[in-house]
Order: structure tokens, then sequence, then C-alpha cells
């Protein structure tokens, strides 16, 4: 029984079909927005790390009740920490808007201006799996900046967003080289 409400893969009042098939609909580019869907090792870790949390926080709640207020202010605290990562580790990503592009990293996030980037371009290239130091072959989005030699790797198809997902990366990929298309300086 397909349940008929407005979801992010369609309109409302669209058809259900095939609705992974569909491009998600952007109204206002102006807004920063990813160009996919975070991958099932993103939202897993995530999951996993919230799950962790609702223990230190029945933890919290038992030692508070227990009469140890320092230290259930303590579990508290690190239940709210783990909250914030998880909620950071899901915001990591590539995000695209008219007026550039924002690399959001766990624990730094960069902005460049359209006007800035010179050329995006898919590679092939050695690649970290799921960001860890072993590099296996592989497919990068990579980025050039005007002024700069070194090349910006946004998105690889080994990362938490991609592993296993080629179709994926292949999409989001295009969409990051069409809003550069489109937005970035007229060569």
């Amino acid at each position: 029984m397909p349940l008929t409400f407005l979801t992010a893969d369609r309109a409302f009042g669209a058809p259900a079909e095939n609705s992974a098939d569909i491009a998600l609909p952007f109204d206002d580019h102006d807004q920063w927005r990813r160009p996919y869907r975070p991958g099932p090792w993103r939202v897993g870790a995530a999951a996993l790390l919230l799950l962790l949390t609702s223990f230190v926080m029945i933890a919290a709640v038992i030692v508070a009740a227990a009469g140890a207020m320092s230290a259930a202010g303590l579990c508290l605290s690190v239940g709210l920490v783990m909250i914030a990562l998880a909620l950071r580790l899901l915001r990591s990503g590539v995000w695209v808007s008219r007026h550039g592009l924002r690399r959001v990293g766990f624990f730094t996030t960069s902005t460049l201006r359209w006007s800035d980037v010179t050329r995006v371009q898919t590679v092939q290239q050695p690649v970290r799996w799921l960001g860890l130091p072993r590099t296996v072959q592989g497919q990068a989005l990579r980025l050039n900046r005007r002024g700069r030699n070194e090349p910006l790797e946004l998105l690889t198809d080994h990362n938490a967003d991609f592993l296993s997902r080629v179709e994926a990366f292949d999409r989001a990929a295009d969409m990051v080289e069409a809003w550069a298309a489109e937005y970035g300086p007229a060569d």
C-alpha cells in the first residue's frame, strides 16, 4: 500500500512509480542544497552514533535519579556532543547554490564562488576508501581553482556516500558539473 504524502523524492501529487529515477525539484537556486542523497554508510554511521547516544542519555537519567547531578550533567553533555557529531556527519558533503560550491567536512567548511572555479571533471585515480588511508583505484570529481595549481577533490566513488553506488556517483558528478557549467565563468 503506497503512502501518498509529500516526500523528498517527489512533488505532491506526482506518481509514486520509479520515484528514484526522478530528479529532485529545485525551485530556489539561491539556497544551498546537496545535489545527491547521503549514502548508506554515512547514514548508518550516524544512526549507530545516535543509538549509542540514546544509551548515554538513559545513563544520564539513571545517574540523575540516583542523586549525582554532576555526573548526570557530564553524561548529558557527552550525549549532546554525540548528537552534534552525528548531525555534522550527516551534513558533510558537497553543497551547491547559485553563489558557489560549499565543501562541508567533518571539522571544516570551505566555500568557493563559481567565478573562482575553472574546471570540474571526473578522473580515474587512486582514491581513499571510506576516508581511510587505504587507497583503491576509482573515480574522483576534481575541481580546478583559479590561481591554484593543485586540484581539489570533491567526491569519490569510494567515500561514505557512494561506496557500491556507481550510478549515484555518476549522477552526482553530472549534477555538480551541470551547476558549474550553468553558473561558472563563461570561457
